[in-house]
């Protein structure tokens, strides 16, 4: 397996990629273009500029997280042919540049949510934490405007200036249910797995985070069942799955180790990260090591190691530890430890092997 790190580019990350360098074993970055406009072609020279720089430091640009789906096509609307075309046109000029594998979601209308971004912990580290409560107490309008004032609750990945159309796109919800959000997502494979093939680029979807429905939108992705669903929706060597343990793991009736094992052949991305179950809904985010939570992180990597896993894996979400100032749940510390960590699995596992 190749191990990855996500970053978010010279303007939008403090971390630099010489930072990354210094953690071993590091074979790519996880990148994306994070300030285009959704449903618009990314322009060819930044794609070639971006990928420049990470070959420069000497490692691979193989992975994309996120190429985002424009909101008409979740919504089926007729302009979703449109946003389609430019999907398909950002693939081939990315396939150009040596991208395998494109990381998307189909949530409507949120990425993943919490709603605590720097939860202390009892080590004085803070974590992202999700507390069901608080959203289900909340209606979307009451929602909008914490989110605009800035005071109980944060959306990670939200900019100010696009919380405008949010409560239009409650509204344009209203009348999709789960059924014609499967339908969409089929819809939007039928015409982009094609192409896909064509240029030798995996598709893989991300599990829905949490994976339940917020605010009485409806959410696809958040269960074995789903998964399987999602890849006979368009069966294709090019269609597959990201394998989140945090997403999937929120929902205790989902067996991870299982999911790892039948899934397999269809996890093109894996991203590993570790939560702690405070009741039925609730958690926060931990270190990456398997006992400061309840993901059982040692087996699903022996799972993968032992099963040759090919694909490509990242440190998920980690503390903010030793006063480092960061994006919530990407700095640099914790997770150049959980890479260590997964390191130290993985050693293990061929070492044994090896005897």
């Amino acid at each position: 397996m190749e191990m990855t790190f996500r970053w978010f580019g010279e303007k939008n990350d403090s971390i630099k990629l010489d930072d990354i360098r210094q953690i071993p074993n590091v074979r790519g970055i996880v990148w994306t273009l994070l300030d285009q406009p959704v449903g618009e072609v990314w322009p060819e020279s930044e794609i070639a500029q971006e990928v420049e720089k990470i070959r420069k430091k000497g490692f691979h640009p193989e992975v994309v997280e996120s190429l985002n789906i424009h909101e008409d096509i979740k919504l089926g609307k007729p302009s979703r042919d449109d946003y389609i075309e430019k999907y398909i046109r950002t693939m081939e000029l990315l396939s150009k540049y040596g991208v395998k594998v494109i990381c998307y979601n189909f949530m409507p209308v949120f990425d993943w949510i919490r709603t605590d971004l720097e939860k202390p912990l009892e080590d004085n580290s803070t974590a992202m934490h999700y507390e069901h409560e608080i959203l289900s107490n909340m209606t979307p309008a009451e929602l909008i405007k914490n989110m605009k004032d800035n005071t109980t609750f944060e959306l990670p990945g939200w900019e100010k200036e696009k919380l405008d159309i949010i409560q239009e796109l409650f509204t344009e919800y209203r009348s999709v249910t789960k059924k014609d959000l499967w339908n969409n997502l089929k819809y939007f494979l039928d015409a982009v797995i094609p192409r896909a093939e064509e240029l030798d680029i995996k598709l893989a979807i991300h599990p829905d985070d949490p994976p339940w429905s917020l605010f009485e939108l409806p959410r696809i992705i958040s269960d074995k069942n789903d998964l399987k669903k999602v890849i006979n929706l368009h069966p294709s060597t090019h269609n597959g799955i990201t394998f989140c343990t945090g997403s999937l793991g929120a929902n205790r009736e989902n067996d991870l180790e299982e999911i790892a094992g039948e899934f397999i052949d269809k996890i093109f991305f894996a991203h590993i990260r570790n939560i702690r179950y405070l009741n039925k809904t609730d958690f926060v985010e931990t270190s990456h090591r398997e006992s400061d939570g309840n993901i059982p992180i040692v087996s699903i990597i022996e799972i993968l190691q032992k099963n040759n896993y090919k694909y490509y894996i990242r440190p998920d979400h980690g503390r903010q530890i030793w006063n480092e100032k960061c994006r919530p749940g990407y700095g640099l510390y914790d997770r150049a430890l959980g890479i260590m960590y997964l390191n130290g699995i993985i050693d293990h596992i061929i070492k044994e092997e090896k005897h």
